[in-house]
């Protein structure tokens, strides 16, 4: 089935909410990436990265949009993300490292850095929300679900499940698989928790 290329107001409200969440992902990406407290970065970027998966899972979930020109229209230059992958390193340290299965269904086994993966993620994002800007709502639909589907939904998901893992080990204090420099990231997380305010 052909997908929109003009929007009605649903359409609109909805590239609005799926805008909104997008620049929230990536305000929240640059401060914890520049903060470097990996304490902090850590269940922030968890929380983060579970929003905008339900973005790209809404995305999804819709007809295919199609873009009203072959070719997309040159929205500029993008931000700076290398300085963006290099922060997060920092920030990230001993458990910047990680795998995952790229395809459950293959069982093919990833190595990769949360880094580079939350970075790529950003870059397909703010690409669309430049269209959003300047306007082109359908574009940037387009955009955010293409991307979705064949490339920033997966990296959404397996650094969710790296996140989430090492808060599971931070909160239930299992036995751990993981070196010492994960270990202590994990600790740092209890630590930031129980002096925050209620």
């Amino acid at each position: 089935m052909k997908g929109p290329t003009v929007l009605d107001t649903d359409l609109e409200v909805f590239a609005g909410q799926i805008a909104d969440q997008v620049e929230s992902f990536l305000l929240a990406t640059q401060a914890v990436a520049h903060e470097g407290d990996s304490g902090r970065a850590i269940p922030i970027l968890l929380l983060e990265m579970a929003q905008i998966s339900l973005a790209g899972a809404r995305l999804g979930a819709q007809v295919d949009f199609r873009p009203s020109a072959e070719h997309q229209p040159d929205v500029g230059m993008e931000g700076d993300m290398d300085d963006l992958r290099r922060a997060l390193a920092v920030a990230l340290g001993p458990v910047d490292a990680y795998s995952f299965v790229f395809d459950p269904y293959d069982l093919e086994v990833v190595e990769s850095l949360l880094s580079d993966d939350v970075t790529s993620i950003a870059a397909d994002l703010e690409n669309g929300l430049r269209h959003y800007r300047r306007g082109d709502v359908v574009e940037a639909l387009w955009w955010w679900q293409f991307s979705y589907v064949s490339s920033w939904g997966n990296l959404a998901g397996a650094a969710l499940n790296a996140l989430w893992s090492v808060v599971h080990h931070a909160r239930l204090d299992v036995e751990n698989p993981l070196d010492e420099e994960v270990v202590a990231v994990a600790d740092e997380i209890l630590v930031n928790r129980s002096e925050a305010p209620d």
